[in-house]
């Protein structure tokens, strides 16, 4: 006789199990799966006849089973395993949400470190297995990793910046961003479709149950000498969810201000604005546009034992020696807004707000330029004179802006014409005639003429018209500079820099 979920057992049952000193537990919880059942039994054994292998006690592993019935199975288990083994009842939804509890830790544990793995046979692998796999199941399981981290692999060794995972109708997509273009690396079968995403949500330590809202995770794996951290964001679609990853290589170098592809005049004063004892200095883009490595090259420039410099970021992106670096973390409370008031406890010289998003951050970085701080942020506008504009419209009073801004760097990122074919395309560039990418940039520097077009909350179009008179650089015009050198083409220039003439 099985064992209701929401009463208590029968006493029949109970009884026979007290006379054969089978003993029955209320909380399965605390007590671990053993390894060697997790190893070796299926989850479709386990769910099937609703067994669980515990961790030893007594010397002897604990089988829970929901009624006396699964003692064949449990005799079963015992041999396959070679143990000696002890059953105790338990709740059937007990040991339910158990075995996938630890199928699931199980999976998430298989494999930090990816290594290099054969196309063909991985995708051999995966033809074979049943369209209705389980996930957690030990013989379906090997494929999927081995795709998941195939998938990874070839992503990181073409120097790819993210990895879309799209489910469709009839197949799953998955696609790479290599220099800031999408690029289809894989097209699956729809079937394989949950085990993939649930694969990638158990790396990101996400919850695989919840399919209808958007969640984050993050993981770290091993590649060679090389640690990758994976930011993993999954959001529910009309096919079912899709996984973006953002590959982020800590191995990988810090560059300096001198390798980002400024020229000659822009880098001049953007290195006599940072070396200003106080005021703001913004860096502008869209996502990707290299706004962090610039910030970062800045701070190294600066960083030495006579300065105590000190961010704040989401996240922390590379490691800086000599530079006191802090995590922003809004769901425990340590917003941008909150760090600066407790960086400015900090006695700094420099700091760096990895992002102003709203106005209470804006008042607090102005107010601590003003205050005698050199202060770097960073903001999504498509010029550098629309960041004055948005200032202003978020609230900051012009005569404050005017009077602690310094500096507008607007920047973005082409792809660089391919030197191993000069742009005809090759397997090296994937046929793309480009390979690698450089920056073009916008240096606005706040004279008394844009401090005067400020104060008149003037419009960005105003702004940028009075900075070109004094020599300012525009986007455009800096990337056919770089176009006519050869170094990248005039469609990229008008691909990257169309919404920027106003």
């Amino acid at each position: 006789m099985t064992l209701a979920a929401d009463r208590n057992p029968d006493l029949t049952d109970r009884t026979i199990a007290e006379r054969l000193e089978v003993p029955f537990m209320h909380d399965l919880a605390e007590r671990p799966a053993a390894a060697a059942f997790i190893d070796k039994i299926p989850i479709a054994f386990a769910r099937q006849h609703k067994l669980l292998g515990l961790t030893a006690e007594h010397g002897r592993l604990q089988i829970a089973i929901v009624s006396l019935a699964s003692l064949p199975q449990v005799r079963i288990v015992a041999r396959f395993l070679g143990v000696a083994v002890r059953p105790v009842l338990a709740d059937e939804a007990a040991i339910a949400s158990a075995i996938n509890h630890a199928y699931q830790q199980r999976t998430g544990t298989a494999t930090a470190f990816i290594e290099k793995l054969d196309r063909h046979e991985v995708m051999s692998e995966l033809a074979k297995l049943d369209a209705h796999e389980d996930l957690l199941d030990a013989s379906g399981r090997a494929p999927v990793i081995k795709l998941v981290n195939l998938i990874l692999f070839e992503a990181m060794q073409a120097r790819a910046s993210d990895v879309h995972v799209q489910p469709y109708e009839t197949e799953l997509v998955v696609r790479v961003r290599i220099d800031g273009v999408l690029y289809d690396q894989f097209t699956l079968p729809k079937h394989l479709q949950e085990e993939i995403i649930g694969r990638l949500k158990v790396m990101g330590r996400m919850n695989i149950a919840e399919k209808r809202l958007a969640q984050d995770g993050r993981a770290t794996v091993q590649v060679g000498d090389r640690s990758i951290d994976l930011r993993i964001a999954s959001l529910p679609t009309s096919f079912g969810e899709r996984v973006v990853i953002r590959l982020l290589d800590k191995s990988q170098r810090l560059y300096g201000l001198a390798e980002l592809g400024m020229e000659a005049h822009t880098m001049a004063a953007f290195r006599e604005l940072i070396t200003t004892e106080h005021g703001l200095i913004l860096v502008t883009g869209p996502t990707g546009s290299g706004k962090s490595t610039t910030l970062y090259a800045a701070l190294q420039q600066l960083n030495s034992k006579e300065k105590n410099i000190l961010t704040l970021e989401d996240p922390i992106e590379f490691r800086l020696e000599g530079i006191s670096q802090t995590q922003v973390s809004d769901k425990k409370g340590m917003t941008f807004a909150s760090g600066l008031r407790s960086v400015l406890r900090q006695d700094p010289d420099v700091i760096m707000v990895g992002e102003i998003r709203d106005k209470e951050t804006a008042v607090m970085a102005i107010q601590s330029a003003l205050t005698g701080h050199l202060v770097f942020s960073t903001l999504h506008t498509n010029d550098a004179a629309s960041a004055v504009t948005r200032l202003l419209d978020l609230g900051i009073e012009p005569y404050l802006l005017s009077s602690s801004l310094v500096g507008v760097l607007a920047q973005r990122l082409v792809r660089k014409v391919c030197h191993a074919c000069g742009g005809e395309g090759c397997a090296g560039c994937r046929k793309t005639g480009y390979a690698g990418r450089i920056g073009l940039f916008e240096l606005l520097t706040v004279d008394n003429a844009v401090r005067q077009k400020v104060q008149e909350r003037s419009t960005a179009a105003d702004i940028k018209a009075v900075a070109v008179n004094g020599s300012m650089r525009t986007l455009r015009d800096d990337g056919l500079a770089k176009a006519a050198a050869g170094v990248t083409s005039v469609e990229e220039i008008q691909r990257v820099t169309m919404r920027t003439e106003t």
